[in-house]
């Protein structure tokens, strides 16, 4: 029989089951050296045809906050401000350029060109998953990170990717959590309410 090479339980607390979605961070900066390290990691999700659309905009500066600030909605306003950093998670949407370096085993190239439905569809879909790596890997890393959809997409796009290639997925409040700002844990559905074994 295959033994299964888990990751040891102190790991999967970190990753997810002691984790937390943070709303509150202290006045720790996030080096260019751990986010580095966060892309190095992130780069080796898995994603379609081994596409990476997603483009990653490390929001850490006074002014570059102040410019990121009126897109994103009242609630959401304070813990950007926070945070060491936020990223903007978004995707390109000509990723397919790149496909024939990244993919040589199949000229998927063509295929995208002719259908901005299919090329749409998955920048959007393949930017999430890498969007959840970055939380994944930012965890592994010891940072705490709070995802957020609350904001302006067009106000994003205008402001920092202003030629329309690149769109806004959505953001990640990363830094270190400030707990006394952390909601009660929600209860989660049981395996039975959400999927079957068929």
């Amino acid at each position: 029989m295959t033994t299964l090479n888990t990751i040891p339980d102190a790991a999967l607390d970190q990753l997810f089951r002691k984790a937390r979605t943070v709303h509150a961070f202290k006045p720790v900066p996030v080096t260019d050296e751990v986010i580095h390290k966060l892309y190095d990691l992130v780069k080796w999700g898995p994603t379609a045809f081994n596409a990476q659309p997603a483009r990653y905009v490390f929001v850490r500066s006074e002014e570059a906050k102040a410019k990121l600030k009126p897109a994103v909605s009242a609630g959401n306003t304070a813990q950007t401000l926070q945070a060491g950093v936020t990223v903007i998670v978004a995707h390109d949407t000509r990723f397919y350029e790149h496909l024939p370096a990244q993919f040589p085993a199949y000229d998927a190239k063509p295929f995208f060109e002719k259908s901005a439905e299919a090329a749409q569809a998955t920048a959007f879909r393949n930017s999430s998953l890498q969007g959840a790596y970055l939380i994944l890997a930012a965890r592994s890393l010891g940072l705490d990170a709070g995802p957020q959809s609350g904001f302006n997409a067009d106000l994003i796009d205008k402001a920092f990717f202003s030629d329309g290639r690149y769109r806004a997925n959505f953001l990640v409040n990363l830094g270190v959590a400030d707990h006394a700002g952390t909601f009660e844990r929600g209860p989660r559905l049981a395996f039975d309410e959400v999927a079957q074994i068929v």
